[in-house]
């Protein structure tokens, strides 16, 4: 096994072949994010009354 077709997947894969998911909207996916770090930042400052 050579080194170029050891490297070819990995090339083609780190140009976005095969990795494009036309069923996820990047909008839906930021927004999701968002919002779940923000419930986890509103929980984690609810247990931390102390300060």
């Amino acid at each position: 096994m050579s080194f170029y077709s050891a490297a070819a997947p990995l090339v083609d894969l780190a140009e976005g072949g095969g990795s494009n998911h036309e069923g996820l909207d990047p909008l839906v996916v930021g927004g999701s994010a968002l919002i779940i770090l923000l419930l986890l930042l509103w929980i984690t400052t609810r247990f931390n009354r102390d300060r």
